[in-house]
Order: structure tokens, then C-alpha cells, then sequence
């Protein structure tokens, strides 16, 4: 027997003893109050879906461990559309033109590299593929209004540009810009006199083609996310996500996570927003379609204009050819490919944690919740089971995330507005995997725009809800700082 059949055995032997003996699901996932040795399957934070394989830079990049052989060859397939290079319309290569008309890459792998998290340009020379400009404005008529009231639309595109910034163009039409970013810098001096110099991005639009901006526009920069375990967050009950939101702060801890609700096009309702930065996607599959469409200009079942983001004011842009197809749904990206896609965004592993019974990794997970950073970086739930979802059915799972929305002060604000999130609202990133970005992506820029160039910039940048945490960590020690980004590397 593998080492991953005797960890998935022994899971689902922990969670029917627990079942047997009616212990509920929140009883195991109540935060521990023990941090003398590691908890009961800690090492597997995606459960049975854990991967642990050779640590490197395909580490974000395995099928879940749990998957049957015939659905990792639909992963495969999916892989390989993720990985596609689109081409412009017309062209020979049918299955892969529609690129466009603007876009900000080619492919899906392009921005999400490695299936890990992007990066800022590291100069003015260097492009800014893996980041991304987002744009809107405030409501300016009842019509807009009511697009938003509704959930129908959570922003309003800026009326030259659209919903974001496009760098480039396929021939025959102008790309819509580019931006340049430099950086303030400000020092922090810790309790022991280590000083640690932060810096907060400044971007400026360049090679403006298409007239000038909004008076009011609002922007927002964006790094890609990680890929990992995003088919698990799916999967997380709502009502396990709602009962950590308390919008008015009633119990008075200073925590007021905060639920977005968006637009569900499939269904045509209002959902739980989940996904991106600010929980402005309900589901996978919406989130994947809206960037094939706003991030690589396809149109796809749901998102069907084939010239993506091109606004009315842009019209040679909405002249350009399309790639639309009778043997894809007249789509350039039809329902076959959108779903290979989703199954593999849904079922890319979440790799073992790394020394999780150390002495200092124990030390600083003590730390991690005397800071009360699972206020809100829930550190465990229980998917449910559900025959639709094979691999993700039933699992004890460690993402450190409420999905939910918190205000982060106005050091991280954007100003954005999306959905009900407003500019200084985020969605509470998951940490599983945080550790391995340097070895996946060969960078360790986090937060949504890349500023902190480390963990402990990261943390350092946390305020507003989170200020009482970063205040207590800008008290420890030195060693009990190494202790808690230990604890933070090994996720």
C-alpha cells in the first residue's frame, strides 16, 4: 500500500468513527486549543485530494490524489486547454482562434503561471503579463442603479475602456494602454527595533489610444491567483461560511466578516460570491468564462460577445472577425472545452505541509491563534458528500479562509467597488500552499498587487479589522516572528 492510499484510508476511516459516534462536523473543526504535536491529518490539507509528491515547480500542478484514472485523462485534456495559445480570427487553426480582439494574454497558463500566483513587472521594461488593471466608476443614472441593486452587475465598466486595461491587440487595431508602476516606500519599526521597509504600488497609464478616462474611474490592480484547491472552497457549505459573518459587528470583537452576493448567469439568481479577490465570482465555471472573455477576448457560453471587454466606443474593435463556430455552439470557446477547463480548475491538488510537527512550526501556530488570525483565516471545514463532486465529496480540508469579505484599512484600499464589497474590502485569501510560491513561481510577492515581497510585508500591511493582529505581531520577539512565518511557510 502507497503512502497515499494508507492517508486517504485512514481519513475516511477518522471521518465514519466520527459519524459513528456522533461527533458533528463542527466538533472537528473547532480551532484546537493543543499545540504540543501536529492534529490529526494537519499534513493533508486538502484530504484526501493531497498530493505528495516531489516538492518543485510542477507542485501546484497535480491532479487530486484521489482521482480515478479515467477523470485524470479528462484533467489532461483540461490541462491542455488551459495551456492553450489562442490566435486571431480568421485562421486555419479553428479550434483555437477568437483571440481578441484586446486581451491581456494568450493563454490561461500565461497569467496563472504554473498554476501558481503572478507577479508585478519587475521594471518598466518588463510586461505586465500575470497583472492586471481592472477599471470602473461609481453609478451615474438609475439604469446603473438598478444593474448593481440587483446583482446583475457588481461593477460599472469605465465607458472608453471597459472592465480592465488591455496591453495588447491582435493586428489591425490599437491595444488600449499600458501602466508603469513605481512604489512609495515607508519604514515600520517593530518592538525590538528591526525596522522593515514597506512599499505601496503607483501606476501610471501610458499610450492612452481610445480618448481619456472617466473623471470618477476606479481601478484596482491585480496579480493571478494560485489554482490550487479551488474545486474544495467550491464546496464549502454556505451555511458554514455565513456563520462566521457578522456584518454590524454585533458580538463586538472587531471582526465584521461580511458575505458578497453576486449574480449566479447560469442560474439566474443571486449567489455566494467565492472566488477573486473580492468575492466578485459565485462559482468556477462563471469565473473561469469571465476571464476567457474579459482576459483573453472569447466568447464563451456564458460571456458570448466575441470580442470580450470592447466597449461601443470602440469600433473597429467590435468589427474585427471572430473565431465563432458551428461544432462549438457558434462560440469560439464552446461547452466541451468550458467543461474539461472546470474539471481541471477544480481538481488541481493542494501539496502535503511541510514539517508540520516541527518544534518552531508548532511554536508559531501557537502564535498564528494567539494573534486571532483565524478570526478570519478559518483554519478547517468538512466539505459535504455529493456524488456530482466525486473527488471533493466528504473531506476534511485545511485552507485557512472565511471566504468572506473584511475591511483591511485604508493602507490595502483600492478605492473599488464590486458587487458589496467596497474599497477597502477583501475577500480572505486561502494560506494552503502559500509557502511553496518561491519554489513554484521563483518569487515571493503576495498580497492582491504584489507589494509585499514577503511574508512578513504581507502581514505588516494587514489593518483595519486586522489591526489588532499585526499590532500583536509587531510585538514578538524575533524568534517568535521566525516562528510564526515558519508556521505560515509550512501551509
Amino acid at each position: 500500500m502507497n503512502v497515499s492510499t494508507f492517508l486517504f484510508l485512514s481519513l475516511l476511516s477518522y471521518l465514519l468513527v466520527s459519524t459513528a459516534f456522533a461527533i458533528s462536523d463542527s466538533d472537528v473543526v473547532l480551532p484546537t486549543k493543543e499545540f504540543s504535536a501536529k492534529e490529526p491529518f494537519e499534513d493533508l490539507p486538502a484530504g484526501a485530494l493531497t498530493h505528495n509528491k516531489k516538492t518543485n515547480q510542477d507542485s501546484f500542478s497535480h491532479a487530486s490524489a484521489n482521482m480515478s484514472f479515467e477523470r485524470e485523462l479528462d484533467f489532461k485534456i483540461g490541462n491542455a486547454f488551459f495551456k492553450r495559445i489562442w490566435v486571431a480570427a480568421p485562421s486555419t487553426t479553428q479550434s483555437s482562434d477568437g483571440l481578441g480582439p484586446l486581451f491581456n494574454a494568450k493563454s490561461c497558463q500565461r497569467c496563472h503561471i504554473k498554476d501558481g500566483r503572478g507577479h508585478p513587472p519587475s521594471n518598466h521594461a518588463d510586461n505586465n503579463v500575470s497583472m492586471i488593471l481592472k477599471l470602473g466608476i461609481p453609478v451615474q443614472n438609475q439604469s446603473q442603479r438598478a444593474l448593481i441593486d440587483s446583482g446583475k452587475a457588481t461593477t460599472i465598466a469605465e465607458p472608453n475602456y471597459g472592465g480592465q486595461l488591455h496591453d495588447f491587440s491582435v493586428p489591425g487595431i490599437f491595444a488600449e494602454g499600458s501602466f508603469q508602476l513605481d512604489y512609495e516606500q515607508q519604514n515600520i519599526t517593530l518592538a525590538d527595533g528591526e525596522v522593515v521597509q514597506l512599499r505601496k504600488p503607483v501606476y501610471s497609464i501610458i499610450d492612452k489610444r481610445y480618448g481619456e478616462f472617466h473623471q470618477q474611474m476606479m481601478s484596482s490592480l491585480r496579480v493571478a491567483p494560485q489554482m490550487i484547491g479551488l474545486g474544495l472552497l467550491e464546496e464549502i457549505r454556505e451555511q458554514d461560511i455565513l456563520k462566521k459573518s457578522d456584518e454590524t459587528d454585533i458580538n463586538e470583537d472587531g471582526i465584521s466578516g461580511k458575505a458578497n452576493y453576486v449574480w449566479d448567469k447560469e442560474k439566474q439568481q443571486l449567489a455566494l460570491g467565492r472566488f477573486g479577490y473580492k468575492a466578485g465570482q459565485p462559482n468556477l465555471n462563471q469565473q473561469n468564462q469571465a476571464a476567457f472573455n474579459n482576459d483573453i477576448g472569447i466568447g464563451t457560453p456564458l460571456f458570448q460577445n466575441p470580442h470580450g471587454d470592447c466597449t461601443s466606443k470602440q469600433t473597429e474593435c467590435n468589427l474585427m472577425p471572430n473565431g465563432n463556430s458551428g461544432n462549438k455552439q457558434n462560440l469560439e470557446l464552446g461547452n466541451l472545452v468550458a467543461e474539461k477547463v472546470l474539471h481541471y480548475s477544480r481538481n488541481l491538488a493542494v501539496p502535503a505541509r511541510r514539517e508540520a510537527g516541527h518544534p518552531d512550526v508548532l511554536a508559531g501556530k501557537e502564535l498564528f491563534y494567539q494573534a486571532n488570525c483565524i478570526a478570519c483565516h478559518t483554519p478547517k471545514y468538512i466539505t459535504p458528500r455529493k456524488t456530482a463532486a466525486p473527488e471533493q465529496s466528504r473531506q476534511l480540508i485545511w485552507p485557512y479562509t472565511d471566504l468572506l469579505l473584511h475591511d483591511m484599512g485604508a493602507g490595502l484600499a483600492d478605492g473599488f467597488i464590486e458587487g458589496k464589497a467596497n474599497g477597502q474590502e477583501w475577500r480572505t485569501p486561502p494560506l494552503w500552499g502559500i509557502g511553496l510560491t518561491p519554489v513554484v513561481n521563483g518569487h515571493s510577492f503576495y498580497l492582491h498587487d504584489g507589494r509585499a515581497r514577503n511574508l512578513l510585508e504581507a502581514i505588516l500591511w494587514h489593518g483595519g479589522e486586522a489591526e489588532a493582529s499585526k499590532r500583536f505581531v509587531m510585538q514578538l520577539s524575533k524568534q517568535e516572528r521566525q516562528q510564526l512565518l515558519k508556521f505560515v511557510q509550512s501551509l
